[in-house]
């Protein structure tokens, strides 16, 4: 099977001390971290893309673009659906939305593009020449 436009994955997780605000670094507050929910929404878009890719091959995260609508208290449960709304030769656009137990609390976009592993880590390493 290959990528295709309108493909959809999902991912969850709890809201522990250790993804709030606080712990994180991204505020005082004792909430889920908007970082944190990055993480998920990069994370739910790696493994939709991923699956689908020949091996070599793995994506790296470009653009984020969301909104961080609402907080989530510790004990709640994330859940991030992500869809592939976008197909530009290596350029993947995904859209993602993130909900608590009582609604969602983000949205936006994500993009990540289709790169050769080794080749990639080869020129980030050259940076150190």
């Amino acid at each position: 099977m290959a990528l295709e436009v309108g493909m959809k994955w999902q991912e969850t997780e709890e809201v522990t001390k250790d993804n709030t605000a606080a712990v994180l670094g991204s505020g005082g507050m004792n909430v889920y971290a908007t970082p944190a929910m990055i993480l998920l929404m990069e994370k739910a878009s790696w493994t939709l893309a991923g699956k689908e890719l020949e091996e070599g091959l793995t994506t790296v995260g470009t653009l984020v673009n969301v909104k961080h609508l609402s907080a989530s208290p510790i004990g709640s449960t994330i859940t991030c659906n992500t869809e592939l709304i976008e197909i530009d030769r290596k350029r993947l656009v995904f859209h993602v939305e993130a909900f608590d137990n009582a609604g969602k609390i983000g949205e936006g976009t994500h993009e990540r593009f289709i790169v050769e592993s080794e080749k990639f880590l080869a020129k980030t390493e050259a940076k150190l020449k």
